[in-house]
């Protein structure tokens, strides 16, 4: 019976992102049942090729990520894959009107960290964020807005500003994998091995613009996302203020985390902002 696997394949999606991010699996349960399955069915799919292209050091890389994108489409047409995470997010796409373009420029930014170490001009950064962040938040807003072109292109912008946030605080975070184990620099013009306070500071400025923009976007969403959305916008917002604070230096040499604990509080702070309307 196809139901039966394809709930499975739901189930797969929702245990990946709760194994891989508790703070974004905590934001999808705040988001209305209805919507909470595609959520998990599409980060189930980005957090694979991630993996494949960040975590699965001595194996085939190219390969694996090829397999995935031909696996994928093979999906796409017979409508069913034997790999459980394929298989629910092609489900996904077609429910949704995901447009295939989102996916291929998806692709092309995870193929990038296969061959590409550094981003030397603002133009190969913004493509690349683009890639592997903006589309992400632009295949969401397709479940939010339940595939309705008129409201997806309404608030496409601003959906992409917050995917590019949230990235951006991701490889701020990330400075020490990124360099010491990956050897991947992202920000053009920044020399890791010296980053100061300077430096930081410039990158903060950036993303605390694309969050200003990204606000505006979250009180125009639909009543099921948009709390959900605010929770995952003030969690970024609260570790981009910690990695503020921390020194340069200690940026670069350790992993900056916000706690089970303060995220507790989170998550309370923004129920009674979302109560009150204030966003």
């Amino acid at each position: 019976m196809k139901q039966l696997f394809d709930d499975v394949s739901f189930k797969c999606s929702k245990l990946v992102t709760k194994s891989y991010s508790t703070s974004f699996s905590l934001a999808v349960k705040m988001l209305a049942p209805s919507i909470r399955e595609d959520i998990y069915n599409i980060y189930g799919f980005v957090r694979f090729a991630d993996e494949i292209v960040d975590s699965f050091h001595g194996y085939q890389k190219e390969q694996l990520i090829q397999d995935f994108e031909t696996d994928y489409y093979k999906a796409l047409v017979s409508g069913i894959s034997l790999n459980p995470i394929l298989n629910a997010f092609q489900i996904t796409v077609k429910k949704n009107n995901i447009s295939d373009d989102l996916v291929q420029a998806f692709l092309k930014s995870m193929k990038m960290d296969l061959i590409k170490s550094e981003y030397n001009t603002k133009a190969e950064y913004d493509d690349y964020i683009y890639g592997s962040a903006d589309v992400v938040g632009l295949m969401c807003l397709k479940v939010f807005v339940q595939g309705n072109q008129e409201k997806y292109d309404a608030l496409k912008d601003e959906a992409m500003r917050l995917g590019s946030a949230f990235q951006k605080v991701n490889f701020l975070r990330d400075l020490k994998d990124d360099n010491l184990v990956l050897n991947r620099n992202y920000f053009p013009g920044v020399d890791l091995r010296s980053f100061d306070d300077e430096a930081k500071k410039a990158i903060i400025a950036e993303i605390d613009e694309d969050f200003k923009v990204a606000r505006e976007g979250i009180k125009k969403l639909p009543l099921e996302a948009k709390f959900g959305v605010f929770t995952a916008y003030v969690y970024y917002k609260k570790l981009l203020n910690k990695l503020e604070r921390t020194p340069s230096h200690k940026i670069g040499t350790s992993r900056i985390r916000v706690s089970n604990y303060s995220k507790a509080g989170l998550l309370a702070q923004s129920f009674v902002t979302y109560k009150l309307r204030l966003v």
